[in-house]
């Protein structure tokens, strides 16, 4: 069987194992993104807070992905859960330091404008300091979101959903009619998520970033 026929004959398996890939990687950005913003937000206006904020998190990454998955296991068992944790804890890094970086890039001089005339500091925040390090925040949404593309496969070594399964079922019958289409399937299905998450990224940065600040 030819590569596009067993994308013809398969392909409704791999649109559900698509959605779900896509799914998994979105909810655990949603939760990464949150998380590293707020680690940011505590973090960045203090030299050894920010380092500890970045270590901590570049060391989740030093862990296997394998590895980190094969632990949670008998903590939380099967399935979902353990594809949620990794994800998320592996998403952290890019966030956190692209936001004390954006954050501790914002002009002084503007900060001390908001506090001329009257704004709390809280006010200033979500008004002028985070909406001016957005940019690179939205640049480290974006790494995060490539590296979860490709970690969210290894999730089917704990029976998590995606398109790692397919990959997975595919080595597990090298040597089979199908095997190296199942492989290819589910590489190829990656990437092309991949390139359409990276492709919405772009388009929201149009829409959020003003052109004086993409310049």
């Amino acid at each position: 069987m030819s590569f596009w026929e067993y994308l013809n004959t398969r392909h409704q398996q791999l649109l559900t194992d698509a959605f779900q890939h896509v799914s998994a990687v979105f909810q655990c950005m949603v939760i990464a993104t949150l998380l590293g913003v707020v680690i940011g937000v505590v973090s960045y206006r203090s030299g050894w807070g920010g380092s500890l904020a970045i270590t901590s998190t570049a060391t989740i990454l030093t862990i296997p992905s394998l590895a980190a998955i094969g632990l949670l296991i008998p903590l939380v068992g099967l399935g979902v859960a353990p594809t949620v944790v990794t994800l998320t804890l592996y998403g952290l890094l890019p966030i956190v330091r692209n936001s004390i970086v954006g954050l501790r890039g914002v002009d002084p001089a503007l900060v001390d404008a908001a506090t001329g005339i009257g704004m709390s500091r809280v006010a200033r925040l979500c008004r002028v300091e985070l909406p001016l390090a957005w940019p690179p925040i939205l640049t480290g949404i974006r790494v995060s979101t490539q590296m979860l593309m490709g970690i969210a496969a290894i999730a089917a070594y704990a029976s998590g959903p995606g398109l790692g399964n397919e990959i997975f079922r595919g080595i597990a019958s090298l040597g089979s009619a199908n095997a190296i289409n199942q492989v290819l399937a589910g590489t190829l299905g990656i990437v092309v998520l991949a390139l359409l998450f990276d492709a919405a990224y772009v388009l929201l940065g149009r829409l959020t970033i003003p052109r004086g600040i993409r310049a």
